[in-house]
């Protein structure tokens, strides 16, 4: 597949999501940038949650990982469907109570507004860093395979990539935010179920003979008991999962903005349960397809492509869908798939940034409503500008897989969050609200300690995803010692 097919292909993409930003996005006003009039039909908001939350990541750096960590992920992914059951009967009837726009109001309300900006900070660093996760996987796929071609910067790619992004989101937001994401995560499903059609059918496997085969054997093991120590441990995997369920979807603007758009809280509800249930399903696929790849690549002698001349696993599935000799079609397939899978999460998150930042910080609701709209317009334009000095600069100091990398990151970020919000609801004390940047400050920092500590100095123990819960108990505890009398 040449460079200009995919330019071409790319733009015949962009031109469908154009179609539906123009129907979306007629109603021009900050409740429907906002909350989309709160009139989403819970199905589409439940599927098109699938892409937001599977993403380029999982489209190509899960599978990439396959080799290094077998299907250990799922482990994760089971802790996952627990997180979303206390999101759906914990969170969610707090956020409908409250009616509000941006979830971190619950923490002004119930703390004080140290407390609200702290947690509305927590959530900007980390939609910040996850977003730029995401588009740094899709632009270096892009650059590598599609702007190299051509001598373009990789500047300019995620110039490019940021710029069409903010085009089909400027005017009707999380409204057109939830239609794209349908559309988004069918064209993701499709290609993976492909891709696995393709390449066993270049095996001379039907799919059964390759869930049966012995190769897969090598690649499968999912449950991993053996040491505690392990990083990889069944039980540090599952929890840490639920945890990063709790805060990354529960506590992050970004994942409840799609759900708070729905008619009614058991709607909302349905929408969580079902899409929970789906996504297990559709990451059990890209595990299968992590192993298929390997298998293919061992084969045919394929190698990890290199980037900056250190290999890269995240480029494998790109590798093979586009110079593997598999035909058109799955090259075809592949672009759709990533693209779909990078936009329909970095869409969101610009926009739930940009809801964010108005409403959190910029107090948006206190002005006039002739300023509200043109501030939001401003708003959004300066979010788009900072992601793409964050992903630009990722090409440069990020070095592990990219799915590893933002789990590790989510410790340290979301347990601040995690913390805040569960003593707020599983305690009636108030707080001295002035002194919580201190707390959460100082978490984060025995955290990060605690997180690098060498696996040798605490008698072969690896630091898993439980840093999550254990930032979030940090946390919880220190607003215990600055809790005030008042109840």
């Amino acid at each position: 597949m040449q460079p200009i097919h995919i330019l071409l292909l790319i733009a015949g993409y962009f031109a469908v999501l154009m179609l539906i930003s123009y129907f979306t996005g007629k109603d021009d006003s900050n409740e429907v940038f906002f909350k989309a009039s709160k009139q989403s039909p819970w199905y589409l908001v439940a599927f098109g949650m699938v892409g937001a939350s599977l993403s380029g990541v999982t489209f190509i750096s899960v599978p990439g990982w396959v080799e290094g960590s077998q299907f250990s992920y799922m482990q994760v992914v089971f802790g996952y469907l627990v997180g979303y059951f206390v999101v759906a009967y914990v969170l969610l009837p707090i956020y409908y109570k409250q009616n509000v726009t941006s979830i971190y109001e619950y923490l002004e309300d119930r703390f004080g507004v140290v407390s609200y900006k702290t947690g509305a900070f927590f959530f900007f660093i980390s939609r910040v860093l996850g977003a730029s996760f995401r588009l740094f996987l899709v632009a270096i796929v892009l650059q590598q395979f599609v702007f190299d071609a051509f001598g373009i910067h990789y500047v300019f790619t995620v110039i490019i990539s940021i710029l069409l992004i903010w085009i089909y989101t400027n005017r009707g937001g999380i409204k057109t935010i939830v239609w794209t994401d349908t559309l988004q995560t069918l064209f993701m499903i499709i290609a993976v179920c492909l891709s696995i059609y393709f390449i066993t059918s270049e095996l001379n496997w039907s799919f059964s003979d390759f869930l049966a085969s012995d190769e897969l054997k090598q690649y499968n093991k999912t449950f991993f008991t053996d040491s505690f120590l392990a990083k990889n441990h069944f039980l540090k995997s599952f929890v840490g999962g639920m945890f990063i369920t709790i805060c990354m979807t529960g506590l992050d603007q970004d994942m409840m903005q799609k759900n708070l758009t729905c008619k009614s809280l058991k709607d909302a509800q349905k929408n969580m349960v079902s899409f929970s249930i789906v996504l297990v399903g559709v990451t059990f696929l890209f595990m299968l397809l992590g192993a298929l790849l390997y298998i293919h690549a061992n084969k045919f002698g394929i190698s990890v492509p290199l980037m900056d001349g250190q290999p890269k696993t995240d480029l494998l599935f790109p590798e093979i869908a586009l110079n593997g000799g598999l035909g058109i079609t799955l090259s075809i397939t592949f672009f759709l798939g990533l693209i779909a899978a990078a936009y329909s999460s970095a869409d969101s998150a610009l926009t739930s940034l940009t809801t964010s930042f108005c409403v959190d910080f910029l107090n948006i609701k206190n002005l006039p409503e002739e300023k509200q709209k043109k501030l939001r317009k401003k708003t959004h334009i300066g979010m788009s500008l900072l992601l793409i000095v964050v992903v630009v600069a990722f090409k440069y100091i990020l070095t592990s897989n990219v799915i590893n990398s933002l789990l590790v990151v989510a410790g340290y970020t979301y347990g601040p969050l995690l913390g805040l919000f569960a003593f707020g609801i599983f305690t009636k004390f108030q707080i001295k609200d002035k002194y919580v940047w201190i707390v959460t400050g100082i978490s984060v920092a025995i955290t990060a300690i605690l997180g690098n500590i060498p696996a040798e100095a605490l008698g072969g123990y690896q630091v898993g995803y439980e840093l999550l819960p254990i930032n979030g108990l940090i946390t919880f505890f220190g607003l215990v010692l600055i809790r005030s009398q008042k109840h």
